[in-house]
């Protein structure tokens, strides 16, 4: 093979150069020097993987090498190149993520820091190879040994396999597991934090109080956040003459009870108790990973309903969402389909005149735990009036299939579903008041945005371009963003895991569209235009 050195393939530089350099290019949302820089080391050691594998295939070929002359030759042309390749993008990197910032409405920032970018790819680059070598040694020892027993090419077989087993066995059962501990500890430790500013409720129709079944305590961090927030019906008043309320909100936090289904219980009881069931709108909420709700998702839609709105969730989780997937990707379902089938239970029992009207909400994870917590053939004979899912995860099976499914002539980023009468699909501009047939009784809305990284991730694009990337694109995706294999992939991949956005772009989602969306799909009666313009624009406002 030929080598720079001792420690260095030519051909692996090159190629793993030419990945740094076009991992610096723009990809869905902005990035900071250091994650840039990791996502640099990340392709540079990729490519550098996928250089010494075609030198390991052209030997195993036998096909012809050059002279030790002709080596010095391309040693010394290929350093030159690597230099040249990554100094120009280094210089370009700064304009491509203004370009995204601009895009967004952000301030621009004075330039990438180079040096720093590079210092990190670097570091990160010679980890991951050490990582490299030691496998290599590491299968080598094997195979040496088998070689003694075994025919020379199942030696080398059987401890490339023997070496991945070891490897995996480390990883995930070592380090990986130690590592999540310590997050799950930690997490836990934040969700117990009682903040000063969150006193206890002393109303008896609030979850919490003194009166309330549930604990303040066991409620979490970010339960009492929710309930602590919210307008009241003095402040829903300020935008309208007719009579409002107190909404009323129930969070059931995870250690307010030991079993997904006793706490599904809990929170119906509640529910019932402070008279959820006779407010004119039920909405059933699945949290975040970390049991977040998006404040703005359900102030909107307690404005638009003068506060005669009642709301539900059950924490599931306290780690972030993609942690929570992998720590248990299925508890987060069985919890929230807990509490579905309670509440939606106990709501099809009500006379149809006499019950509230049901809808179904939730953002990132928290969408697809919905999704899934439910069958259609279950509901068929008695749906609940519709859901908002709110930056569908790409793993989320019924956006997926729809999607895919799209008629013909839509983008993926804002896909068309045959009539438009069940399902529909917004972003920035709108799009729910627009389809081909009138929207029937069940309704289904999608809110995605064509930035937001946590939709439009796939694995696929490690080695095919996203239908997304094509033309038309969404107005909030950079014209030059490109695709290249692998490299796209990682950079999804940082975007999704560190992207920063402004709201209205990527994964946060702005008031003023969630707004639009509850108006579109619940149709809040008693709204002339001037009155929604004007609560509109108090929304639009908040950042």
């Amino acid at each position: 093979m030929i080598r720079i050195g001792h420690y260095f393939s030519t051909v692996g530089l090159l190629v793993g150069t030419s990945f740094f350099a076009l991992s610096l290019t723009p990809s869905l949302v902005p990035r900071g020097d250091t994650v840039q820089g990791i996502i640099s080391g990340l392709s540079m050691a990729a490519g550098y993987a996928t250089g010494v594998l075609g030198c390991v295939l052209w030997r195993y070929f036998e096909l012809p090498c050059p002279s030790k002359r002709i080596q010095r030759i391309i040693h010394a042309v290929v350093a030159s190149l690597c230099a040249l390749l990554a100094i120009s993008f280094l210089l370009q990197a700064s304009q491509w993520q203004n370009d995204i910032r601009a895009l967004m409405g952000m301030e621009e920032v004075p330039g990438v820091r180079a040096l720093w970018v590079g210092l990190v790819a670097v570091l990160v680059f010679l980890s991951l190879l050490a990582l490299g070598k030691l496998f290599t040694a590491i299968r080598k020892f094997f195979s040496h040994h088998l070689r003694r027993v075994v025919p020379h090419r199942v030696s080398v077989v059987t401890g490339l396999l023997m070496s991945f087993y070891l490897f995996w066995a480390m990883m995930n059962g070592v380090l990986f597991s130690s590592l999540l501990r310590s997050a799950d500890y930690s997490h836990q430790q934040v969700d117990a934090l009682i903040e000063p500013e969150q006193s206890q409720p002393q109303d008896a129709l609030r979850a919490g109080s003194p009166e309330s079944l549930i604990s303040w305590e066991t409620m979490g961090r970010q339960g009492r956040r929710y309930l602590a927030g919210g307008p009241t019906a003095q402040d829903i008043a300020v935008f309208t003459t007719e009579q409002t309320k107190d909404p009323l909100r129930v969070y059931v936090g995870l250690n307010a009870a030991e079993t997904p289904q006793e706490r599904a219980d809990l929170a119906l009881a509640e529910l019932e108790r402070i008279g959820g069931f006779n407010r004119s709108l039920l909405v059933l909420i699945a949290p975040t990973g970390t049991g977040w709700i998006d404040p703005a998702g359900v102030d909107t839609l307690e404005y638009l309903h003068r506060g005669d709105v009642a709301s539900v969730a059950a924490q599931y989780s306290y780690l972030p969402s993609p942690l929570s997937v992998v720590a248990d990707g299925n508890y987060g379902v069985e919890s929230t389909r807990a509490l579905f089938e309670a509440v939606y239970g106990r709501w099809r029992d009500l006379p149809e005149n006499e019950r509230p009207a049901l809808y179904l909400f939730g953002l990132s994870l928290g969408a697809m735990n919905l999704d899934r917590s439910f069958d259609f053939y279950d509901i068929i004979d008695d749906p609940f009036n519709g859901a908002l899912w709110v930056g569908p995860p790409f793993r989320m099976d019924t956006w997926r299939d729809i999607t895919q499914r799209r008629r013909p002539g839509t983008p993926e980023w804002l896909p068309s579903f045959r009539d438009d009468s069940v399902v529909r699909f917004a972003n920035q501009a709108g799009g729910l008041d627009q389809g081909e047939a009138p929207w029937g009784d069940f309704r289904i809305a999608f809110l995605q945005y064509a930035s937001d990284p946590i939709t439009f991730f796939s694995p696929d694009s490690f080695y095919q371009e996203p239908a997304w990337m094509r033309d038309p694109r969404g107005p909030d995706v950079s014209s030059d963003l490109r695709w290249f294999p692998i490299i796209t992939m990682l950079q999804l991949a940082a975007d999704m895991a560190a992207g920063k956005s402004p709201p209205g772009y990527g994964h946060e989602y702005a008031a003023e569209h969630y707004f639009d969306a509850w108006v579109a799909l619940t149709e809040p009666p008693g709204w002339d235009d001037d009155a929604l313009s004007l609560l509109r624009e108090h929304f639009s406002e908040i950042k």
